[in-house]
């Protein structure tokens, strides 16, 4: 597969061990991510991980503001994605939309891995949601990216089960490394004609939605389970938090037991990481509003 010509397309760190095999087993012609984005308090422009890694390895990078050919700018990237002549694009959490007319510019299309077990969790957040939900297990998708969301052939899944104390974090650092076996895998018997795509069952689909920093904010009227289930779906970012005497506490590791949430650490506003029981100790108040209804 080495004389393969890749354009890999892909954003955040949960890219980089998928871009790293491919670097590894075939001809990655280029790399498209999103642009520098301004990050901590000095608002510098930093690049992405994807961009870091494929100059380290000395990748062409392209990071287009937009992939509308009938902008300029996307116009200008149609015409260096069709003279790159790539036999296969890959999508590992890029962060756009592509439009239809890229889907053809690869003489195998597009591939993307999927954090679910599609038709099951389409959209942007299907890590969070799974566990969020309460899911027994999840998995990676490796499919066709078509001209919906997510709604393309499938060429490969393998299952994923969810621990009792699944993060976000912990569920990411699993997928990084199955959906890069499985591609490698997939990959090549797709290529040369050992794998049909397959067509998901478009009526068992479900949808997760974009995460914002709101969906942090605990709601004491939910289950000591419902609530634990945000907290660990939504670590690290963005981070659940309640309110007390008007002060925003971020809840950073609880759990449930004898239908209660036990919280075992938290960090209030302009301070510290500290242990919930030292928190108490002044703000014994807080106790009475960090409560769950009896599940």
């Amino acid at each position: 597969m080495k004389n393969t010509r890749v354009v890999f397309f892909g954003t955040p760190d949960l890219a980089v061990t998928t871009l790293e095999r491919l670097i590894a087993e075939t001809t990655v012609v280029a790399c498209v991510t999103q642009p520098d984005k301004p990050k901590g308090r000095t608002q510098e422009l930093s690049p992405s991980p994807v961009k870091q890694t494929a100059l380290q390895y000395g990748i062409k990078v392209l990071q287009p503001k937009t992939l509308k050919r009938e902008k300029p700018s996307g116009a200008l990237f149609y015409e260096q994605c069709v003279a790159m002549q790539p036999d296969v694009a890959v999508v590992v959490a890029y962060g756009k939309i592509i439009p239809e007319e890229y889907l053809s510019v690869p003489r195998f299309g597009f591939v993307n891995i999927h954090p679910s077990l599609l038709p099951q969790l389409r959209g942007p957040s299907p890590i969070n949601f799974a566990i969020w939900n309460g899911v027994p297990k999840t998995g990676v998708t490796i499919m066709q990216l078509d001209a919906g969301m997510d709604s393309g052939p499938i060429l490969g899944s393998t299952e994923i089960h969810l621990a009792s104390d699944e993060t976000a974090e912990t569920l990411t650092d699993r997928v990084k490394l199955v959906g890069a076996d499985l591609l490698m895998d997939v990959l090549p018997k797709f290529l040369d004609g050992r794998i049909q795509p397959q067509p998901q069952d478009h009526a068992q689909a479900t949808y997760s939605r974009l995460i914002t920093t709101a969906d942090g904010q605990i709601d004491w009227s939910c289950t000591a389970e419902q609530v634990d289930r945000q907290i660990r779906a939504l670590t690290p970012w963005p981070g659940c938090y309640a309110f007390c005497n008007e002060k925003r506490v971020k809840i950073l590791q609880a759990h449930p037991a004898d239908g209660q949430l036990i919280i075992d650490r938290v960090q209030p506003e302009g301070k510290k990481p500290m242990a919930y029981a030292d928190f108490l100790r002044g703000h014994p108040s807080c106790a009475h509003f960090f409560r769950c209804v009896e599940s």
